[in-house]
C-alpha cells in the first residue's frame, strides 16, 4: 500500500482538510503528524502555494518533498501584489527592482532551465512580463536586452556573485 501523494499547500498553512485530509485518510501515517511537518518546512512560504510530494510506507512511515513555489507566486510575494494583470502589456500592477528579480531567480534556480543568476533572472523577467510587473519602472519586455546589454552585471554578473 506504500504509495506517494502529490499537493499543492498554502505554506505554513496546510491543515488536515482537503486537499490533504481526503488523500492522506486512507493511508497508514498518522495525518497531524504529516500537516505539522509539512506546516514546519514551509513557513518561509508563508501563505504561497507550495508543491509538496507525501511518500508513505506500509507501515505508517513517510517522507516529505517541499518543492518551490511557481515563479508568479514568488513574484507577487516579493512585489506585494495578489493578482497579475488582465491586460499585462497596458496595465501595470507593481515594479520590481533587479535586486527583486534576483532574489526570485534564486528562491528559483532549483526549477529553472538556467545555469546562472543572469539567465535566470530573465526568466523571471518572462514570468513578470505575463503578470503585468514592470522592472525598474520599465516594461519587461525590455529587461532581457538590458542584461544582455551588460546594464545588470554589477548585481546579475560573475563579479556580482563573487562578491557575495
Amino acid at each position: 500500500m506504500a504509495g506517494t501523494i502529490e499537493v499543492l499547500v498554502p505554506g505554513g498553512q496546510a491543515n488536515p482538510g482537503p486537499p490533504l485530509g481526503p488523500e492522506l485518510g486512507p493511508t497508514p501515517v498518522d495525518v497531524q503528524a504529516v500537516v505539522q511537518q509539512i506546516n514546519d518546512e514551509t513557513e518561509a512560504f508563508d501563505g504561497m502555494e507550495v508543491p509538496i510530494t507525501v511518500e508513505y510506507d506500509d507501515d505508517g512511515s513517510f517522507t516529505i518533498d517541499v518543492g518551490v513555489p511557481p515563479t508568479s507566486e514568488l513574484i507577487k510575494d516579493e512585489a506585494g501584489f495578489d493578482s497579475g494583470s488582465g491586460e499585462p502589456h497596458e496595465d501595470f500592477v507593481a515594479d520590481m527592482s533587479v535586486e527583486q528579480v534576483k532574489k526570485v531567480a534564486e528562491q528559483k534556480s532549483t526549477d529553472l532551465l538556467s545555469y546562472d543568476v543572469k539567465n535566470a533572472a530573465k526568466e523571471v523577467g518572462g514570468t513578470c512580463m505575463t503578470l503585468g510587473v514592470t522592472i525598474e519602472g520599465e516594461d519587461a519586455r525590455t529587461f532581457k536586452q538590458r542584461v544582455d546589454d551588460g546594464e545588470y552585471d554589477d548585481v546579475l554578473g560573475d563579479e556580482a556573485e563573487a562578491a557575495a
